[in-house]
């Protein structure tokens, strides 16, 4: 092998411009760790007339994919272009011809991870994707190698920092939803469709990623339970408030006895909790360890540089595995079987939110239909009905419950006359 490694770029937008920019500035640290210089050779893009922040030399430029994947010289390819296709059909492509890959793309590697990662091994090559779930926050690597000796329990996190910023401007701002998610736009936190984020999705394909590497099984995207913020008010948020809350995005992967769950939802946090203290477009990752404990995961989930950082940061583990000879020898697979819970087996505390009738008698018959379904209360709570003297709201937060029982119970408040309406229901964690 030479003293040279070069690379492939597919994507030149944001992330693929904090690549070229780190591997010319860091240069000298990059061979200083692996003993080669690192040089970006190719770079795939849609429009090469383009105006961009950093300069290249136009003929490494091409709008031909061929160029990197059947390159002799090109001996990884670093694939920031995003979505499903190409890209999968390309990485696929690349793998064939003896390419080891790093990529940033969740949505492939959630949905088709377990296939690129066999494929890759059986060719022998490197595919890490460290970039794909938190940024510049090295969630993987600690997953995989920091935790290789204890066994996983749960990981509980904020992974979309658009959602986050949102949540966090109409607790600290007293804003609604929709007038925050039209600034977020404006300051590009949000895209024009703002779907992904806001529904979960983006969260969702992240834990999908996380719960694989955690708990060593095969999670498909539709293995997550997904609820986004959408319908999240900020009555909801002044009462969580009240309460001892912080409202936030929250992926949750836990395992009880070979069961697994895996959802992402608005949670109430407990005010105590490190994670209700993370404000903005951060994210922060917990993880719960038999051995270790509890450990945290702090830093910028998105952006230019943090991306580009957890791009080279699996670059450089590429380089040294290529001068080792150990290629395609430690990437995570999974070898657990996967058993998922039951609605009957997921335990959590609620936030139930009502419109009740205010008179005697109310919160003891609704005591007892939940009673019915062995669901205690921890807090209650009970403020006038604004619009109608004759109503009143009713927070309720639960003991630990099993989802079945919360969902019997809420479909027994909807066929009750002196609750007039559940306006909301949200999970709680961090009060153990």
């Amino acid at each position: 092998m030479n003293g040279k490694i070069k690379v492939g770029l597919m994507g030149f937008g944001t992330v693929g411009t904090g690549v070229v920019r780190l591997v010319d500035s860091y240069k000298e640290d990059f061979f200083n760790q692996t003993g080669s210089v690192i040089e970006v050779s190719r770079i795939l893009v849609r429009n090469p007339e383009k105006e961009r922040s950093v300069f290249v030399n136009s003929d490494i430029v091409t709008t031909d994919p061929r160029e990197l994947i059947y390159d002799q010289e090109v001996e990884v390819i670093i694939e920031v272009m995003g979505g499903i296709e190409p890209a999968r059909t390309y990485i696929l492509e690349a793998i064939e011809q003896g390419k080891h890959i790093v990529t940033a793309n969740k949505d492939l590697m959630a949905i088709h991870g377990e296939e690129l990662i066999k494929k890759a091994r059986e060719h022998g090559c490197d595919l890490f994707y460290e970039a794909s779930v938190a940024g510049g926050i090295p969630i993987i690597n600690a997953i995989v190698e920091g935790f290789s000796s204890d066994r996983i329990t749960k990981i509980m996190g904020i992974v979309n920092g658009t959602t986050n910023y949102i949540l966090t401007k109409m607790s600290h701002e007293q804003a609604s939803f929709d007038e925050v998610l039209q600034e977020a736009q404006q300051l590009g936190y949000a895209e024009a469709d703002p779907t992904s984020d806001v529904e979960g999705l983006d969260a969702a394909r992240k834990m999908a990623i996380l719960s694989s590497l955690g708990f060593h099984v095969g999670m498909n995207l539709e293995d997550v339970s997904v609820r986004g913020i959408s319908k999240v008010t900020l009555e909801d948020i002044k009462y969580g408030e009240q309460l001892g809350y912080t409202m936030k995005l929250i992926g949750i992967a836990k395992k009880d006895d070979e069961l697994i769950e895996v959802s992402v939802e608005p949670t109430f946090v407990k005010n105590t909790h490190p994670l209700a203290n993370v404000n903005g477009v951060f994210n922060a990752v917990y993880v719960y360890g038999e051995a270790v404990g509890e450990t945290m995961f702090y830093g910028p989930g998105a952006g230019e540089l943090p991306t580009a950082t957890a791009v080279l940061s699996d670059l450089v583990t590429v380089v040294k595995n290529i001068k080792l000879g150990v290629n395609g020898r430690n990437m995570a697979t999974p070898y657990n079987v996967k058993k998922l819970k039951r609605e009957e087996d997921i335990y959590a505390k609620y936030f139930i939110r009502l419109i009740v009738n205010d008179e005697s008698g109310v919160l003891a018959q609704i005591a007892k239909l939940m009673a019915a379904e062995e669901i205690s209360l921890e807090k209650v709570l009970q403020e006038p009905y604004p619009s109608n003297p004759k109503k009143a709201e009713l927070i309720l937060v639960t003991h630990q419950a099993s989802k079945k029982c919360i969902n019997n119970v809420l479909a027994a408040f909807e066929n009750v006359d002196y609750i007039e309406k559940v306006k909301s229901c949200y999970r709680v964690e961090g009060g153990e």
